[in-house]
């Protein structure tokens, strides 16, 4: 119940605290972890529908990205956060995988709460949650297949799958998008003792509205969202030799405050004439460096542009840090934070350097760089919305990908590993006994609501299917087999080429144990003045929603 906490054992905290206690404190957090599930299940799979959001401004985005949702919808209520969490771990740790996560959560928590009814202790549930999780991830070892950046086709099915649920267009389309990213990733992945590391950083994403997504392409370079600073340098440089400056092309004022006193014109124009020279040396020693293009993170002069412009130099300015790593790594030119120790030596190399118009606006692209350690993927698309749910879809994808290639192993998707993992965590509830096996028997079923949901998604019997998969999964007989969405039938996902990595199902595991942990461990809720501390609109008899009224 909802109490006033100053009315009970003295005035402890100030007045319109409101505390909720035992049990009903953990009815109220079970149902909005399990509110936050049933929010975002609808949008898993291929068959998965979006969800339109508006911000307090009227910005919309659409899309079924589980931690785009999660994000944008602002929720309010504490156990709901704790929801978002997982999402974004999920999000930063793999990059796919962000609803399976909140699904599994959020029916751990259901069906804790169907063994609290019972008078099972949350301590006794928690144990028997841990114990599940240990055996899935042991299971999960022995179900996973190797594989290497060699083998490009599963890589490209594994990609394929992780862009399943977004809406962005044909098979074609997804296929293009799919060779895109395995080819990238394959650019960037560092190889170190056998084992590859990929920094999915290394591969930007510009996009930009217009065209089509088959349009899309792969540079093999950077996408530098700026335009040549003069209009008298060339638009388009071939055999670039590429100089990239983190010093300004500008005379800097002096650290100090200083006064000059100026008193005749003819000084005034040796002042000037000093600044002048100065400007010509600096461009004078990039030319000497044999450089043709000129990447700067700071400003340049306008009296520099127009030397540098009439000795043929192409220049950027104001290049984000970020882009001058990227060009760096792609060009193999070094960064040179002073002019005075800059060397032949020190520049990059592309094919092209050229400037391009893309919807009204300048880009400058740097492509055909012979052994590009970055790449760009620039993205078309009808309208923003679609160009940014492909962009959505392209980061899942690579990470999705790079998690691969970095574990070597993946496992079959369409809820195919979850009801082989179920049917081994039913065998093993059998085998410890005691209360705990409850529990280990309620993490197996809370897996398949992946499966479940998969199949409503899809408009098949959620039952029937579920009974089925049993029945093949039962013994770890047809571990492979699957809701195939597409056909509206149960199929053998390896036969399909639905793969997924195994790390997605790992990770998407372990965080919902821990939350479902975190969650369970709460018997008493403190909410201070003005907030809402798990107080529903109208107290814990209304619904225990996640903010006020109207929020949704």
């Amino acid at each position: 119940m909802a109490r006033n906490v100053s009315s009970e054992g003295g005035y402890v905290m100030q007045e319109g605290s409101t505390r909720v206690l035992g049990r009903d404190a953990m009815r109220i957090n079970i149902a909005v972890g399990y509110a936050v599930a049933n929010i975002i299940k609808t949008t898993l799979g291929p068959k998965g529908m979006d969800k339109m959001l508006v911000s307090e401004l009227g910005d919309i985005v659409i899309t079924n990205d589980g931690a785009t949702i999660l994000e944008e919808m602002n929720v309010d209520h504490p156990a709901a956060k704790l929801m978002v969490e997982i999402a974004k771990t999920q999000d930063k740790e793999v990059g796919d995988g962000t609803t399976t996560s909140v699904v599994i959560a959020g029916n751990l928590l259901k069906k804790a709460g169907d063994l609290l009814d019972q008078n099972v202790h949350p301590t006794t549930v928690i144990k028997g949650y841990e114990l599940a999780a240990k055996k899935a991830e042991e299971t999960l070892r022995a179900l996973g297949r190797k594989v290497t950046p060699k083998d490009v086709e599963i890589l490209n099915k594994i990609a394929m799958v992780a862009m399943g649920s977004k809406g962005i267009g044909s098979e074609a389309e997804k296929k293009r998008i799919s060779e895109l990213v395995v080819t990238a990733i394959n650019q960037v992945a560092d190889q170190n003792n056998g084992t590859y590391v990929v920094d999915g950083d290394l591969i930007k994403i510009e996009k930009k509205a217009g065209g089509e997504v088959m349009d899309s392409e792969l540079i093999q370079g950077v996408i530098v969202d700026k335009e040549i600073v003069h209009a008298g340098m060339p638009k388009s440089v071939k055999n670039a030799k590429i100089a990239l400056l983190d010093t300004a092309l500008e005379i800097e004022k002096t650290e100090t405050d200083a006064k000059i006193e100026i008193t005749s014109p003819e000084q005034m124009e040796a002042f000037l004439k000093q600044e002048e020279k100065m400007l010509k040396e600096m461009v004078s020693k990039i030319k000497g460096t044999g450089a043709n293009v000129v990447f700067c993170q700071k400003g340049i002069d306008d009296l520099a542009q127009h030397y540098l412009s009439k000795e043929g130099i192409v220049a950027v300015r104001r290049v984000k840090k970020s882009d001058m790593e990227k060009l760096s790594r792609a060009t193999g030119a070094k960064i040179a934070s002073s002019l005075e120790d800059i060397a032949a030596s020190d520049l990059g190399e592309a094919g092209v350097v050229e400037e391009k118009k893309i919807s009204g606006e300048a880009m400058v692209f740097v492509k055909q760089c012979k052994h590009a350690r970055s790449v760009s993927i620039f993205l078309r698309g009808g309208t923003d919305h679609v160009v940014s749910e492909v962009e959505r879809a392209i980061k899942d994808a690579v990470g999705a990908v790079g998690a691969t290639i970095e574990d070597g192993t993946y496992v079959t998707g369409g809820g195919s590993t979850e009801m082989a993992l179920s049917a081994a965590l039913q065998a093993y509830a059998m085998e410890i006994g005691g209360r705990e096996q409850l529990a280990i028997q309620a993490f197996a079923e809370a897996l398949e609501s992946i499966p479940k949901s998969l199949a409503e998604n899809a408009g098949m019997d959620a039952i029937d299917t579920l009974v089925a998969l049993r029945n093949k999964h039962k013994g770890g007989k047809e571990t492979t087999s699957g809701v195939g969405v597409l056909q509206g039938k149960i199929e053998n996902m390896e036969t399909l080429g639905v793969f997924e990595p195994l790390r997605v199902k790992k990770q998407a595991i372990s965080s919902a144990t821990e939350t479902a942990r975190l969650i369970l461990r709460i018997d008493d809720i403190i909410a201070s003045k003005g907030g809402r501390g798990g107080m529903p609109p109208g107290g814990p008899g209304g619904m225990p929603g996640m903010g006020g009224e109207g929020e949704y």
